[in-house]
């Protein structure tokens, strides 16, 4: 009777550390397939709680210079820098200039052909003076004639973004 008990007891422990790892492989699973659509570049982000496009346009729009907002939003890439994908501009509605993001202590890139792909970017928000040698710098690696880059005479105030991590989606 005394064995019955311990076969009893040791067989009931068993199958209940059976169960835990069932269920926390599930959540693995599930977390990896809804992680499972984005490529992802510097910090490790998710794409929960991104503001949509429109809402951080209207962020945008209410920032002054030398203001900065910490902020994580989702939209679509215009263009990527061609020499080595060291910034990238984005795609926000109802802006005059399109925000030019940076990645935070160059310490990584993105792909040079994502164009027109979402992302989600997790970083700063801020409004900069970009110099007229940057802006020349920026339109030279973007691929501009001369003619272009020879048109730039004046410093500009637009929107910027200090990325600290990007997800791509595939």
């Amino acid at each position: 009777m005394k064995n019955i008990w311990i076969v009893a007891l040791t067989s009931l422990f068993l199958l209940s550390c059976g169960n835990k790892d069932e269920n926390k492989n599930k959540q693995i699973a599930q977390l990896e397939e809804t992680q499972e659509n984005f490529s992802g570049f510097g910090a490790n982000i998710s794409a929960e709680g991104a503001l949509t496009a429109e809402e951080m346009s209207e962020k945008f729009q209410n920032l002054k210079l030398g203001d900065t907002v910490k902020v994580k939003f989702r939209t679509s890439v215009n263009s990527v820098c061609k020499m080595k994908g060291c910034w990238m501009t984005l795609n926000l509605p109802d802006m005059e200039e399109e925000p030019m993001v940076k990645f935070k202590d160059y310490g990584f890139f993105v792909p040079k052909d994502i164009e027109g792909k979402e992302v989600v970017v997790e970083g700063v928000a801020f409004i900069e003076e970009t110099s007229v040698e940057d802006q020349k710098h920026f339109a030279e690696d973007a691929g501009k004639s001369e003619e272009e880059i020879a048109a730039i005479l004046q410093p500009k105030r637009s929107p910027g973004f200090l990325a600290n991590g990007v997800l791509i989606k595939q």
